[in-house]
């Protein structure tokens, strides 16, 4: 139930590629993909997320590629051209 109220109040479904040297050889770049719901554009939760894993995690952060969509949108309506019966 959490999730839906949190839709309708306009978070969106948002994921993170995360690049990050890793922390034995510095040179070579591994991937993290972060999935949650946010508020664009400003993304506070990722924010919340990232000042965590510079503060807590040995990897150093190289990179963030971001992408959001919207799950709740307005619904389409389509009107019936004709209505018929098939016995």
């Amino acid at each position: 139930m959490r999730d839906i109220e949190l839709m309708v109040k306009d978070y969106r479904l948002t994921t993170a590629e995360i690049l990050y040297h890793m922390p034995d050889h510095p040179s070579l770049l591994q991937t993290y993909v972060w999935q949650g719901l946010d508020l664009a554009p400003k993304f506070p939760t990722l924010h919340k997320f990232l000042a965590f894993w510079e503060s807590s995690l040995d990897g150093r952060l190289h990179s963030v590629k971001i992408a959001s969509a919207e799950l709740v949108k307005p619904s389409r309506l389509r009107y019936a051209r004709a209505m018929m019966r098939l016995h």
